[in-house]
């Protein structure tokens, strides 16, 4: 049987899914970044991963092209945002991270954790 990913991170392209899920690893957590905003399909997440979590990680246009140089429009911005609007909805925790290190980013999602398990 499939064990069930612990927590599963959507959001648009360098927003930080694969930061997070490195570092989750790191503290043992089961954690995947799901490519969500390259899918048609809208619960792309829940058929890849179906995390007992979602975290939806979110960055304005940007500074998406400064973290990691994209060359894209924002039209093509706002079209994997359109894609990843069911994993929004569907998020238990959404973190804006414009302004937050990877530690920040971390740090909240660790904090959200520990609030479930009380």
């Amino acid at each position: 049987m499939k064990s069930r990913t612990e927590i599963g991170v959507v959001g648009p392209c360098a927003a930080g899914k694969t930061t997070l899920t490195a570092a989750l690893k790191k503290h043992g957590i089961s954690a995947k970044p799901i490519a969500q905003e390259h899918s048609y399909v809208p619960d792309m997440w829940r058929r890849v991963t179906n995390p007992r979590w979602l975290i939806f990680l979110d960055a304005s246009y940007p500074v998406t092209v400064q973290r990691r140089r994209l060359d894209w429009s924002y039209r093509e911005y706002e079209e994997e945002q359109h894609r990843l609007r069911h994993a929004r909805q569907h998020a238990d925790l959404v973190i804006y991270t414009d302004s937050m290190t990877p530690s920040d980013v971390l740090v909240a999602v660790v904090r959200f954790l520990d609030s479930q398990n009380h």
